[in-house]
């Protein structure tokens, strides 16, 4: 169930999208729902509070939808190859994983495995102790492990709130730059390293981080897990971080068709 805090919080964030829309004579808005919204049982609710507070329709599309479109943003930038390329998205309530060869797409795979749900499940001390820790690390090996075992990947891209924000801890930004970020290698060795320190800190004192957004402070360590084991499933000991994601392939897929 999608709390009345969390949809009146959502509903003030896109009147904000949408007033600023306005000021730049915006002829189209184009709006999608995706993990949370698929899965709701009150999501109905929240969609007609947009159509009639906002006149905003948002359309909720399939994981398999999501990953598509993030391709489309994303394959168009790697150079032709002949490797597997896999490209994968660490969500609040899903991850999204995305098979293919230079800009060629061949399958995609939704999972229902997000930071949110673990965070909730697994992390329940402040900060987490080690028990809590493993646990979750099992799970979301085995559950990651069962569906995509037989997958292969040459070459990893990360895309999406998890590894972008795990990028400007990396590059220590005091302020976002996405053309930094763009592009950038991280190591396993980082990933690692960035594990440990969400691990010893209070949810508090993560804010503090250089690059870590507040906001993502108490799921940032959920996020660099699945990362992690993403890595270590596939044998790859660095990815590449693409600032590109859904919002780009919407934009692609809508207007450059």
């Amino acid at each position: 169930m999608i709390s009345d805090e969390a949809m009146r919080r959502n509903i003030d964030a896109l009147h904000e999208f949408v007033k600023n829309a306005e000021k730049q004579n915006v002829k189209e808005i184009i709006a999608v729902g995706t993990m949370c919204l698929r899965t709701a049982k009150n999501s109905d609710v929240f969609l007609k509070k947009a159509r009639d507070e906002l006149g905003l329709t948002i359309k909720v599309i399939p994981g398999e939808e999501e990953a598509r479109l993030s391709s489309l943003a994303v394959l168009p930038t790697i150079e032709e190859t002949d490797k597997n390329v896999v490209i994968f998205d660490v969500g609040g309530g899903s991850t999204e994983f995305i098979f293919g060869k230079a800009a060629k797409v061949k399958n995609c795979v939704s999972l229902n495995l997000g930071v949110v749900y673990l965070t909730e499940e697994f992390l329940l001390s402040d900060p987490v102790n080690e028990n809590e820790l493993k646990k979750m690390q099992n799970y979301i090996i085995e559950f990651v492990r069962e569906k995509i075992s037989d997958k292969k990947a040459d070459y990893l891209i990360g895309i999406g709130g998890t590894v972008t924000t795990m990028g400007a801890v990396m590059h220590k930004m005091a302020e976002y730059n996405p053309s930094i970020i763009q592009g950038s290698e991280m190591t396993l060795n980082e990933v690692k390293k960035q594990i440990k320190l969400y691990k010893m800190e209070t949810i508090e004192k993560r804010k503090q981080i250089p690059g870590l957004q507040p906001k993502r402070a108490d799921v940032i360590l959920a996020g660099a897990v699945i990362v992690k084991t993403v890595m270590g499933i596939f044998n790859i000991d660095s990815f590449t971080i693409s600032n590109r994601g859904l919002r780009h392939g919407l934009m692609f897929d809508r207007y450059l068709r």
